[in-house]
């Protein structure tokens, strides 16, 4: 099958999935077309089957705001001219589900079916914006097919956008085979000095992961053992958190070691993950940490208890309960026997529920429904 994937090629949820999907979906022989603005960042080695169509803005002292998604419209009706897709798959709504249904409707005819996946801020955030929600309902009523990632993201779509909205959950997915734990010796020793425990946190550093919360939990947890925090990413909170760091005097335990594109080998040097966030739909970040056999401690928000089960493979608390989160992490580091279970549950339910080989026939039977239709 030849299949348009059109994504955010950033660091966020949705852009890992779609690179993700996409490769998997190459090596078992389908044709898989990326239209972006850019090369997704996990798209970073040749691959048969895999094509990049960069998507141009153009300038004009006219034009004085950017046109992104008039420019992709253009494009995916290129690529579909040239290449003959049978389904484009959008992920996230905006702009890409708008872009899609101007291109299907220009197309007519010859355009290929319309998927698009939403992964939660499309939907519980940006979405709802008074001059963006019409455009969002509109483009999903109009799309072949909508799935969404988790239970609770098909019900808040529901809520917000019409009961009667058929929208098929497909989880997110990680490669258990690549995201599995393994020996590091060199990577421990430069982060695990004198002993310490490694809590570990990773994202975009953006207000909703709430990372200001992974120092507080840090400084809680080291009135009663030595640990240290890992901080993997970038983003607009990181200065914040520098300074609270600072402030809380836990600066000589508190690694940032920015964007990182090795994470499976950074995982595994982990003890526990942490996930405060105050919005999040799936937590693909916390399955990742799950698959290297990382017990997760994290907030009851959204789609994260269809992934960590309380009590088995992690933890989760009340939003802000920094307090509650450092008990259950002090309870497992001071419980070795204890830790290596929540280690191998964490490992087990990424393997039995989330493995891409697990997921990825889903998409595979949902273009085949939609190009049958």
């Amino acid at each position: 099958m030849r299949i348009g994937i059109v994504c955010y090629p950033t660091y966020g949820g949705s852009g890992v999935l779609a690179t993700e999907l996409g490769q998997a979906l190459a090596k078992r022989g389908h044709s898989v077309h990326f239209v972006t603005y850019a090369q997704p960042m996990r798209l970073d080695r040749f691959q048969d089957n895999i094509y990049y169509h960069e998507v141009e803005t153009p300038t004009y002292p006219l034009l004085e705001f950017n046109l992104y998604t008039l420019a992709l419209a253009g494009k995916i009706i290129d690529v579909v001219k040239y290449e003959q897709l049978d389904v484009l798959h959008v992920h996230y709504a905006i702009p890409h589900a708008i872009s899609g249904y101007l291109s299907k409707e220009i197309l007519g005819p010859k355009a290929p079916k319309l998927i698009t996946t939403l992964h939660g801020t499309d939907i519980t955030l940006v979405g709802l914006e008074p001059s963006f929600h019409p455009l969002v309902k509109f483009s999903l009523e109009r799309s072949d097919m909508v799935t969404a990632v988790s239970g609770f993201l098909q019900e808040k779509t529901r809520q917000n956008f019409g009961q009667d909205l058929p929208i098929r959950v497909i989880p997110n997915f990680v490669d258990t085979a690549l995201y599995q734990r393994a020996d590091c010796p060199q990577l421990a020793r430069h982060v695990k000095t004198d002993g310490e425990f490694v809590l570990m946190h990773i994202s975009n550093f953006r207000p909703v992961k709430r990372v200001q919360d992974c120092v507080r939990i840090l400084a809680k947890v080291r009135e009663t053992v030595k640990a240290k925090l890992v901080l993997v990413g970038d983003g607009p909170e990181r200065s914040d958190v520098e300074r609270l760091v600072r402030e809380l005097n836990v600066q000589d335990h508190v690694l940032f070691l920015g964007k990182q594109s090795a994470l499976p080998d950074i995982l595994s040097i982990a003890d526990i993950f942490l996930l405060p966030s105050q919005q999040e739909s799936f937590g693909l970040s916390a399955l990742e940490a799950m698959s290297c056999g990382v017990p997760v401690v994290a907030t009851n928000i959204g789609g994260i208890p269809e992934v960590v089960e309380h009590g088995e493979s992690g933890y989760i608390a009340e939003l802000g309960d920094v307090s509650r989160m450092a008990k259950y992490c002090v309870e497992l580091l001071t419980n070795t026997k204890k830790l290596n279970v929540f280690r191998e549950k964490a490992r087990e339910r990424a393997v039995t529920k989330f493995d891409i080989d697990l997921i990825v026939p889903m998409y595979e039977a949902l273009y085949d429904e939609a190009v049958s239709k």
